[in-house]
């Protein structure tokens, strides 16, 4: 049948069995055929659609999970594997993006912190502010044994009281533990150490090839008036006595000589007793003493301490015997007192070398420039000009104009303008450097004295300046060594005890106090006033600076001496105009001297004058009550003088049976009707004293008087 065989169904048939294609149901063509195909977009919507592409912030995830261990950590940049065999496949899964919800809280939490405790159990470390609750933990104590650390080592805080890193480091080292300070990184976000800034120490040997000769330095000490600065003057050919007060040397002067094309530091050193310190810090930082002696005077008491000092100081001593132009001059009396006092001249069979010289007329001073040429050519002075500067500071003061400024002498190294150093809890900058001519230098070599201009304090004198590589370090170190002034003052000091306090009050109040405020021209004639007015001593009235230092008399100092009562005293300085008019206003007063042991006498009677006129008793009679009258405002004692006189001004008291009954002024002293004004003895008088009417026969009536006078220190 082969017109009813349809081949097509059946092939159609035969391939619907292999087809595993679902077909669509009715539904769901309908469906499809009624939705409606948007419109293509146009050329405009795509430009569109790019312009916005460009501000779409793709953010790739930074978390990925690992071929090994499938755990989700923080992404970091990949790098290249030198290993060439690892497959595609293992390199695709590495690189595969994880989404940054699949990230635990612990992989988070295995990434190192910033205030990770270190390795070693024996260093601790903790970030600022130190609290002794903290540091207890870290030690394993508690907090009272951090108190009882703190009170043996003489620090005192409060329970939640910040530590400073230093007395954490105290505490930490009595356990065994080692402290470590830190600061905080504010752009990094976490602690490093802070680094520790040193001042630069001084060679000790330095290499030949580099050292270089370099200028001696010559301290001239002595007697006051024996003639020192009248040898400089004839070396500079100036006048610098004239210029003196009271034509003495106040303050060192440093300044140079040229001498056959070498040249020559000297430093003219005072000669009153109160500057001993200005003449051993003189003595410190020179090569070669010379001590001047006078031939009319001969050896003095400052003369004798200038030769201790040069001995103590270990330096080459060279005598120069001043005065041998005058009639009275005997230099054979000076070398014998030399020779009792250890320096043996030439001439009698020693080594000191000696001069025979007048400043007045120039006798002989050819061969003293020749004997310290000499002599420092046998000690090969030689410095390293390039080593760090340092500087010894002589001199310090506040100049109008420059502002605080200091003499220095350089040591060692070349100190230019411009160079940042630190000296003692200072810092600065050298601004300016000026030579003992007055001119302005941009470099200073070894040996040669400067006034140094850039000090942001005024420095103290005997000071080292010491050059820095930067100013930021010159700061820091200033800062941490201010700091730890800081910390010294406020360390507890002493505190009066019971004992004290009943003493005070049994003696009367303690001592009396003279306050005073110096204000000097230069540095180190505030520390030598100071001193020599501190070494009064007296148990009945002492003296306390309230401030000393150098600088003219300000309106400041007005209102705190007001403020404090105390007294302004002034060397060598003016009072600003402002003061002027504050120290009348308020009542202050002001002393100015120019002659520092008119000072010293000034301030030793006014010590004096603190102290109160003592009181004594003197015994001028005694007279015996025998018999006793009623009048009638009172009772009169009839008596017989036995001894002396009875005065009518005169205080009496009366005793009886040894014991004193009534003590006061006498009111009435009659000869039987007048009235007396003394009743001598053997006679019989009428007394009254004051309002006593209890007199009984036999009473002894012993008159005297009160004599005051002045206290001595």
């Amino acid at each position: 049948m082969p017109e009813n065989s349809d081949s097509s169904p059946k092939k159609t048939k035969v391939l619907d069995l292999l087809d595993t294609t679902k077909k669509p149901s009715r539904r769901e063509r309908q469906r499809k055929e009624a939705e409606v195909i948007p419109p293509a977009p146009s050329a405009l919507d795509e430009k569109k659609a790019n312009a916005l592409d460009l501000f779409t912030d793709e953010k790739k995830p930074k978390v990925r999970k690992t071929a090994r261990t499938g755990k989700a950590v923080i992404g970091t940049i990949s790098k290249i594997l030198d290993q060439e065999d690892e497959t595609v496949k293992a390199a695709e899964i590495a690189a595969a993006p994880v989404p940054a919800a699949v990230v635990s809280p612990q992989a988070v939490a295995e990434v190192p912190a910033d205030d990770e405790v270190s390795d070693d159990p024996k260093l601790i470390v903790i970030k600022p502010p130190i609290l002794i609750p903290d540091l207890a933990a870290r030690l394993g104590l508690k907090p009272f044994n951090i108190m009882a650390d703190l009170i043996k080592i003489g620090v005192f805080p409060a329970p939640n009281q910040p530590l400073e890193p230093d007395i954490a480091a105290k505490v930490c080292e009595i356990h065994g533990f080692v402290f470590e300070r830190e600061k905080r990184d504010k752009d990094k976000g976490f602690h490093k150490v802070e680094e520790v800034i040193k001042e630069p120490e001084a060679p000790v040997e330095e290499p030949e090839d580099l050292l270089k000769d370099r200028p001696p330095i010559v301290t001239i000490m002595g007697h006051v008036d024996h003639g020192k600065t009248s040898i400089l003057d004839f070396f500079r050919k100036s006048k610098v006595v004239s210029g003196e007060a009271g034509g003495i040397t106040q303050h060192i002067g440093a300044y140079q000589v040229i001498h056959n094309d070498q040249e020559i530091t000297f430093l003219d050193t005072p000669g009153h007793a109160i500057f001993s310190d200005m003449r051993a810090r003189g003595a410190d930082i020179t090569d070669i003493v010379i001590i001047v002696v006078a031939a009319n005077d001969g050896i003095m008491p400052q003369t004798l301490e200038a030769i201790k000092h040069a001995k103590k100081a270990k330096k080459t001593i060279i005598v120069a015997i001043n005065k041998c132009d005058l009639p009275s001059s005997n230099v054979d009396r000076v070398k014998s007192q030399l020779a009792e006092n250890g320096l043996q001249t030439t001439d009698f069979g020693g080594d000191t070398e000696f001069a025979e010289v007048s400043a007045l007329t120039g006798k002989n001073m050819g061969n003293l420039l020749e004997l310290i040429a000499l002599q420092a050519e046998v000690l090969e002075l030689k410095a390293n000009p390039k080593a760090t500067a340092r500087a010894a500071v002589i001199e310090a003061r506040v100049v109008p104009g420059r502002g605080t400024t200091a003499t220095v002498i350089v040591e060692s190294g070349t100190l230019k303008v411009g160079t940042p150093f630190i000296c003692g809890p200072y810092a600065g900058k050298v601004r300016s450097l000026i030579n003992d001519r007055g001119v302005a230098v941009k470099t200073a070599h070894p040996g040669m004295p400067v006034e140094v201009i850039g000090f942001e304090e005024l420095p103290n004198v005997g000071d080292h300046l010491t050059e820095m590589k930067t100013e930021r370090e010159a700061k820091a170190l200033a800062s941490e060594r201010q700091e730890a002034q800081r910390l010294t003052r406020l360390k507890p000091q002493h505190r009066n005890r019971m004992e004290d306090l009943y003493s005070m009050v049994r003696d009367g109040g303690g001592k009396a106090q003279l306050k005073l405020i110096l204000k000097c021209d230069v540095q180190g004639s505030v520390e030598a006033i100071k001193k020599a007015v501190l070494a009064i001593t007296s148990d009945k009235v002492e003296s306390s600076f309230i401030t000393a230092a150098a600088g003219p008399i300000t309106e400041s100092d007005i209102s705190y001496a007001a403020s404090t009562d105390a007294i302004i005293l002034g060397f060598n300085v003016k009072v600003e105009a402002k003061a002027v008019k504050s120290a009348k206003a308020a009542g202050v007063e002001v002393k100015l001297y120019s002659i520092v042991y008119e000072l010293i006498d000034q301030v030793r009677e006014a010590m004096l004058g603190l102290l109160e006129p003592l009181t004594r008793e003197t015994v001028i009679g005694h007279a015996e009550v025998r018999q006793i009258f009623k009048l009638n405002r009172g009772r009169v004692a009839g008596s017989f003088v036995m001894d002396g006189r009875i005065h009518r001004k005169a205080h009496a008291r009366v005793i009886r049976g040894g014991i004193p009954v009534f003590d006061g002024r006498m009111s009435t002293l009659r000869r039987f009707k007048d009235e007396v004004e003394e009743v001598r003895t053997n006679f019989e008088c009428g007394i009254r004293l004051g309002e006593f009417n209890e007199y009984e026969e036999g009473d002894i009536i012993e008159c005297y008087k009160l004599e005051k006078y002045a206290q001595t220190l």
